[in-house]
């Protein structure tokens, strides 16, 4: 095997968190009456994104974007309501979005006993790990590395540090990360070391040119290059 230890980007490259996010923001709305068409539901979307791009750039914390993302929300649209509350209620509705995007449980079996799988995720802690607990991934990772538990955000090479030192890990010729984000997992590896593989399904452009070892449409095609 060319690649021993597989660093795995959890949502979008994994998990299906768009339909999960959907679910559980409209659940949420819906339980306090609050609107959750489209546009309500889109307006919560791009306030997010935008915080947990911050975030990376270590322009806001963790608990700032937590605390901050549906506070700037029920302004924008017009509730009047308890962002931190809210925010509460929709984590733990999150948490039941195990949902996996085509291809993730096949490609994590046929690599099962081959090599080493680990998560590494910005995402909420009770969030994520809920999620992968519920997931039928769980048996097939060897552990899951969140940012609020080491610290340090993905792209930081702190974040990596922290990963690699868990696992005891020396040598980084044989690890490689995959994610859907440049921004995140592919500059991540950039500064950690390590080979990088972009799931890019929609074959969007890199607009950033941030370099990546490879690009794929399709998990199925990061098996042949593991092997």
């Amino acid at each position: 095997m060319k690649y021993h230890i597989i660093l795995f980007d959890a949502d979008m490259t994994l998990f299906d968190f768009e339909k999960a996010e959907a679910l559980a923001l409209q659940r949420t709305l819906q339980a306090h009456g609050y609107p959750s068409d489209f546009d309500t539901c889109q307006a919560y979307r791009q306030i997010n994104e935008s915080l947990w791009r911050a975030f990376e750039r270590q322009e806001v914390t963790k608990e700032e974007l937590l605390a901050q993302r549906f506070t700037r929300f029920f302004k924008a649209v017009g509730i009047d309501g308890d962002g931190a509350a809210f925010n509460q209620e929709y984590l733990y509705a999150l948490g039941d979005g195990a949902f996996l995007l085509p291809g993730a449980l096949e490609l994590c079996q046929n690599l099962y006993g081959r090599c080493r799988m680990y998560i590494v995720t910005n995402g909420v802690t009770q969030t994520q790990r809920r999620r992968l607990a519920a997931s039928p991934l769980k048996g097939y990772m060897d552990g899951i590395f969140v940012s609020e538990e080491t610290g340090f955000q993905k792209p930081r090479k702190e974040f990596f540090d922290y990963v690699f030192g868990s696992i005891a890990l020396a040598d980084l010729k044989h690890v490689i990360i995959v994610g859907d984000s440049l921004t995140s997992d592919i500059q991540g590896g950039i500064n950690a070391g390590i080979d990088s593989c972009w799931y890019n399904p929609k074959g969007l452009p890199n607009y950033g040119g941030i370099p990546c070892t490879y690009e794929i449409a399709r998990l199925c095609q990061l098996e042949e290059i593991i092997k």
